[in-house]
């Protein structure tokens, strides 16, 4: 899959927990678990809420790379 994250990475300098996070940005657990395992891509407005959530640029967390077999 093209899009990669840093998910994992941001959670764990706020100390959260995928239940924690996904309620705070209205997803279940297992969406925050199958996004930092990269087994699904967030919609655009996920992602948003995601980065929003952190603060940061969208880009910090996701980033897109081309020379995958997804179109």
């Amino acid at each position: 899959m093209p899009l990669r994250n840093h998910l994992k990475e941001f959670r764990a300098r706020t100390g959260e927990n995928q239940q924690e996070l996904g309620a705070a940005v209205g997803a279940s657990r297992q969406t925050i678990s199958l996004i930092e395992r990269g087994d699904y891509s967030p919609s655009i407005t996920l992602a948003l809420k995601i980065s929003g959530h952190f603060s940061v640029p969208v880009e910090e967390i996701f980033t897109y790379e081309e020379g995958g077999n997804d179109a």
